[in-house]
């Protein structure tokens, strides 16, 4: 498998989108992060988070205090990635109708 293949996995599933776009705006705590992202399991974040850190993605910041306080932020290379992203999810986004009307025209083809 091609290296990239695998970067662009990362950064384009399902998870790793929203998660990006999530911290292009600001950093976030675990917790916050969750809720921003919205229907992401406690598991499958985590999960990404590790994935777009080790991509060199995500910045994980864990200060010693009591409780341990983490904050989550892109890192220059992220926010490179994210703004790339995010501007895919909005062009789909604005042409989600003219996908809809190619469905329809295919399967009514087909039909």
């Amino acid at each position: 498998m091609c290296p990239s293949r695998l970067i662009l996995e990362h950064v384009t599933s399902r998870w790793g989108v929203l998660v990006l776009a999530a911290l292009l705006e600001r950093s976030y705590r675990f917790s916050e992060l969750r809720r921003a992202v919205g229907g992401v399991s406690e598991k499958m974040l985590a999960q990404t988070l590790r994935t777009l850190e080790r991509d060199g993605f995500v910045d994980r910041d864990a200060k010693p205090v009591i409780p341990l306080r983490v904050d989550y932020s892109l890192t220059p290379l992220g926010i490179e990635a994210a703004e790339q992203v995010w501007a895919l999810a909005r062009w789909t986004e604005r042409r989600v109708d003219a996908v809809r009307a190619a469905r329809e025209a295919y399967d009514g083809a087909r039909a």
